[in-house]
């Protein structure tokens, strides 16, 4: 993989399919030890897992801790924020986070807040009022944490941007992560100087979808699997640009040396730089894997800035 270092931002390791469990069925072992290792081979080196919910965070730290190259985000995500009222007290539930976040910190465990923001493509599981408050509320909790947000934006752009309007004096820096908007939400969000847009197989569909990627400025950009969700299929349009491909079986012939056909997992992150790269237009992909990983070294892990790498990029950003 020559000298290619990537950070996977986005990994759903709490999800049922990293058991081996597919729609309440359990196909096979739990394989998270086998899938890190496909990862570290790929050249991933750092991984952060999502925290969706207080018990979700709660597991999301538990897994963090069994590498040292494991860290995670703790929030709540807008779909999930009826567990606020759900619990009988919103402020307790609230204070919780907050226990959790200041001891995955201390373990040097919790990178972010999040996935917290706002989703208006599924308000069956959570009205856009409640989604609102509790996107407020945990400004509260990143600021009292002092550390950068995981944001999710699904068809909220212009809520969205309010909220993070009303609340940047709360709001250190941060991603807007699995980034499937248009043009002009792309915008919106790059003129917030310190928010940045992270990139993964849902972003990188179809034609208009690459032509919104490209023109999310490098310096501006993160990559995510989001996984086990938005591989890169081959009726996607970023498909030409992939050059990594690893065997795959489906999960009823299970082999702890493959991928399992249909979930996603970090190692396909590669695909994804691989997928920029040629919508850019950019040769070196070694070149724009370290401008990546530099930018999400400056967000959510600013005392372990390579001095190598950034050497390198003084040197290299006309190249890109």
């Amino acid at each position: 993989m020559g000298s290619t270092r990537m950070i996977d931002i986005a990994v759903n390791f709490t999800d049922s399919m990293f058991r081996g469990i597919y729609n309440g069925k359990q196909y096979h072992v739990a394989d998270i030890p086998a899938v890190l290792s496909r990862a570290w081979s790929a050249g991933v080196d750092r991984i952060i897992v999502t925290g969706g919910s207080l018990e979700e965070s709660k597991e999301a730290l538990a897994i963090a801790e069994t590498d040292a190259r494991l860290f995670c985000t703790v929030g709540v995500h807008p779909t999930r924020c009826k567990e606020f009222d759900d619990s009988g007290d919103p402020e307790k539930h609230f204070e919780a986070l907050i226990s959790l976040a200041k001891a995955g910190v201390e373990k040097g465990k919790v990178v972010a807040i999040g996935e917290c923001g706002l989703d208006y493509d599924r308000l069956s599981f959570c009205p856009s009022e409640i989604q609102k408050k509790y996107f407020e509320k945990q400004f509260e909790l990143a600021w009292a944490m002092k550390l950068p947000m995981f944001l999710h934006m699904r068809a909220a752009a212009e809520d969205f941007c309010h909220i993070l309007e009303q609340n940047n004096h709360r709001f250190c820096s941060g991603v807007a992560h699995s980034f499937t908007g248009s043009a002009e939400d792309r915008d919106k969000l790059l003129s917030f100087n310190n928010l940045f847009i992270g990139v993964n197989g849902c972003s990188l569909k179809t034609a208009e979808n690459l032509d919104v990627v490209k023109g999310i400025p490098v310096e501006r950009m993160m990559i995510e699997t989001d996984s086990p969700y938005c591989e890169i299929k081959n009726t996607h349009a970023g498909i030409s640009y992939v050059k990594s491909l690893w065997p795959s079986k489906k999960k009823d012939k299970y082999d702890p040396d493959s991928t399992v056909k249909g979930r996603n997992e970090p190692c396909l992150v590669r695909q994804v730089l691989e997928v920029v790269a040629g919508c850019k237009g950019i040769a070196d992909v070694d070149q724009l894997s370290k401008m990546i990983y530099h930018n999400t070294c400056r967000v959510f892990f600013p005392h372990d800035l390579d001095s190598a790498a950034d050497a390198l990029l003084a040197g290299g950003n006309d190249t890109i």
